[in-house]
């Protein structure tokens, strides 16, 4: 399991005064960024990551390293050099920026998923499933990113999926179309996803991108997201209800008409 914490006591008080209590391990950080354990010590030494804060041996970094990381990464990505960044950075810190900028992207990242997981060992994962769950059904959940795998234990991301995949099998349907269906329904959701940023980038953040954008023009891109997060939700629970009202009376229909 990981090793990130969420304690309840304040700041963490590292990269910038992060006022969340989220901590990570050197690790578990590079993990959540997507970066080598390696390239994270290179940012640090380049200067480009605040240092940890330590507590005896163990070195904990915090929320907003992670934002400063994906931060990084980004830049990267759109081909600036890492003495670029670190120029970019310094300037960001300089004019103070660089303190709204991570926020903002906190504020875009953070609270779309409220998901509980459940972690158990392997065994007790085949036991609820019975026979109708294989290793390959296990594989194939992972692949998926439902269930995370680690020696005889598995975390499932969310007892509410967990929970109607199960109602689902003792209700006959095989695990395993299950899995399909899921396949699918990921790939709409994320071209669903595309289309909201897409939206968003071009008609509220605009051409130019952050880097640009006075300090008021941030607060508003921040309200904007907050207002987002409810109304994509909304949008796409009321559209898929109707669109399974009108199927499944099209479906109750023909039934009938089969029966007559």
């Amino acid at each position: 399991m990981s090793s990130q914490v969420r304690e309840d006591d304040g700041t963490d008080g590292s990269a910038g005064g992060a006022t969340t209590a989220e901590r990570y391990r050197r690790e578990d950080l590079a993990r959540a960024a997507g970066v080598k354990v390696r390239n994270l010590r290179y940012y640090q030494e380049r200067g480009l990551l605040p240092p940890p804060r330590r507590e005896g041996r163990i070195a904990w970094y915090s929320a907003d390293h992670l934002t400063r990381l994906r931060l990084i990464s980004d830049l990267l990505g759109r081909g600036y050099t890492v003495n670029g960044i670190a120029e970019l950075l310094h300037a960001w810190e300089a004019g103070g920026g660089l303190s709204q900028l991570l926020g903002l992207e906190r504020a875009m990242t953070r609270d779309w998923v409220h998901e509980e997981p459940v972690t158990m060992t392997l065994a007790e994962l085949r036991g609820l499933f019975g026979p109708t769950g294989t290793a390959e059904d296990t594989r194939r959940a992972a692949e998926l990113g439902y269930v995370r795998i680690e020696g005889d234990r598995v975390t499932h991301r969310s007892r509410r999926l967990l929970e109607a995949t199960l109602t689902l099998v003792r209700q006959g349907v095989p695990l395993a179309e299950i899995l399909d269906a899921g396949d699918f329904v990921q790939t709409q959701a994320a071209a669903l996803a595309d289309r909201f940023v897409g939206l968003f980038r071009r008609h509220v953040i605009g051409p130019d991108g952050l880097e640009r954008l006075s300090a008021t023009q941030l607060d508003h891109i921040s309200d904007a997201v907050a207002a987002l997060r409810p109304v994509a939700g909304e949008v796409v629970a009321s559209e898929f209800a109707r669109a399974m009202a009108r199927r499944v009376e099209a479906e109750v229909a023909q039934l009938l008409r089969k029966d007559a």
